[in-house]
């Protein structure tokens, strides 16, 4: 687990990262940025990295239990899970299963399903395949090869050495159990329910999510706000320059919304329902984005 202090009496900001990474991986250029207004809380997922072990199979439900279970341990009440990929889905599992410890979401380069496409229902019927690979002599030298490839994507060739060994600690079963929890997930049944403010940064360049996915999730949830960086999956680990600002934008309105929610009479003077307001979209082009 990481921590950074931030300024007394700050909100609570709990970084998820995605499949496959750490919280230092997916997060290293974020830290510094939002501690500026911030408390920081940053967990690796079960089987990943140095987080739990798992004592059965890889559970995004677990995952989400997880956040709140840490954030009891913290003495934190109310916090704003910010979900990258896979981490997308455990903030809105967070929203589910404890809406009242969920200040407001901020959801990046993710989405309500992740298996709609033929070549997605086919990776992801594959997993239980590569789960008994793992048995097989040599493919755990094929998966650390993997792994040194995703570190260089993550963090770059200046942080390579440093990649490599976060991703030492991985459990291989977990990882592959978490990919085919991915792939089963679906909030299309509830996530127009939520009703926190929310903020959805999307990626124009995305090769893992596609962008037609992440701006169906924004459109789904009431009064989100939209956030588009020019970037791909990897972009908020390889170009933060361009990811950075975007985010502390999509968090700060998140901050503002929640506190007009909590003053009543603040909230009065909103003409119409915040949750229900069409609030103004970052970036050209976003329009043109296929529904």
């Amino acid at each position: 687990m990481r921590e950074v202090a931030g300024p007394p009496g700050a909100p609570v900001v709990v970084l998820l990262h995605g499949l496959a990474a750490t919280a230092g991986l997916n997060w290293f250029t974020v830290f510094r940025p939002l501690s500026k207004h911030y408390r920081v809380i940053a967990l690796d997922h079960r089987g990943h990295g140095r987080g739990l072990e798992p004592r059965g199979p890889f559970r995004l439900t677990d995952a989400a239990d997880d956040v709140v279970a840490l954030a009891d341990v913290l003495g934190i009440d109310r916090f704003i899970p910010i979900g990258y990929s896979m981490g997308g889905p455990i903030a809105q599992l967070c929203w589910l299963r404890h809406r009242e410890r969920v200040e407001g979401l901020v959801l990046c380069a993710t989405s309500r399903n992740f298996r709609g496409h033929p070549r997605d229902q086919l990776m992801f019927a594959s997993l239980p395949l590569a789960t008994l690979a793992l048995r097989v002599p040599g493919v755990p030298a094929v998966w650390a090869n993997g792994g040194r490839v995703l570190g260089e994507r993550l963090a770059g060739p200046p942080f390579k050495r440093w990649a490599q060994e976060e991703l030492r600690h991985h459990d291989r079963r977990a990882i592959v159990g978490a990919a085919g929890e991915v792939g089963r997930f679906s909030s299309r049944d509830w996530i127009g329910d939520i009703d926190v403010p929310t903020s959805v940064v999307l990626h124009t360049r995305d090769q893992l999510v596609p962008v037609r996915r992440q701006w169906k999730l924004a459109q789904a949830i009431p009064g989100a706000a939209v956030y588009v960086v020019e970037g791909d999956h990897f972009v908020v680990a390889r170009d933060p320059k361009r990811f950075v600002p975007v985010l502390l934008d999509a968090t700060a309105s998140v901050v503002l919304r929640a506190r007009i929610l909590a003053k009543p009479r603040l909230r009065a003077r909103v003409k119409m329902p915040l949750r229900k307001a069409k609030l103004p979209l970052r970036g050209a082009g976003v329009r043109s984005i296929p529904a």
